[in-house]
């Protein structure tokens, strides 16, 4: 928390030079790449991307988004159904994952596959990840159906694999659902995509 905090502090100072600097090349800081990187994330054009795992963690980088007035999105999310209500309160998409595989990590000690149909069920903007190449990409629909059978609304799931990732991305008026002028990437199965004995048909 200490390191991002003083690295926005410096990307704001930066910023602030390079505005006072106008076009006089002499006046200018010094070039920083990973400055340059979230000059967006300040100017309110891309948000700040916060992995996460542990409640404690989630809270903190809420709270210095918070303090930089910048906007943010959760990912992994790990214990997100242990602090429900602060994360309704405070609206933020949340990209739950991978949960598919062991927890290999003291992070994870309180990874369950409930924790996207909570989320979901309070109001969250939710989405299932795999967090590939953690998880291979074409398990994400068995992702989904683990988190149905562990009390996730069937409908919420589809939603969290398709237009919730396109909201989270911010490219939903390309992508996400089946709608006249959008990209079409369609995928069609032989029945319903949460059942794995499912199969993919065709891709349009």
């Amino acid at each position: 928390a200490a390191l991002l905090r003083e690295t926005m502090f410096k990307t704001r100072e930066y910023l602030e030079k390079k505005e006072a600097a106008g076009d006089d090349p002499t006046k200018k800081p010094a070039f920083d790449m990973k400055l340059e990187a979230l000059i967006p994330v300040l100017d309110g054009q891309i948000p700040l991307k916060a992995h996460a795992h542990q409640a404690n963690d989630i809270l903190t980088a809420i709270r210095i988004a918070k303090e930089f007035k910048v906007k943010i999105t959760l990912e992994h999310c790990t214990e997100g159904h242990m602090i429900v209500d602060e994360l309704v309160t405070e609206n933020l998409p949340c990209a739950v994952g991978p949960s598919l595989g062991h927890a290999t990590k003291f992070e994870l000690q309180n990874k369950t596959w409930a924790t996207p149909g909570i989320l979901a069920a309070a109001g969250c903007q939710v989405s299932i990840i795999t967090d590939a190449p953690v998880i291979p990409q074409q398990y994400l629909t068995l992702c989904a159906a683990m988190a149905v059978k562990a009390g996730m609304d069937s409908f919420e799931a589809m939603k969290a694999i398709t237009i919730n990732p396109a909201k989270h991305l911010g490219i939903q008026d390309r992508v996400g659902t089946l709608e006249a002028g959008k990209d079409a990437d369609i995928v069609v199965y032989d029945g319903c995509p949460l059942e794995v004995a499912s199969s993919l048909e065709l891709v349009l």
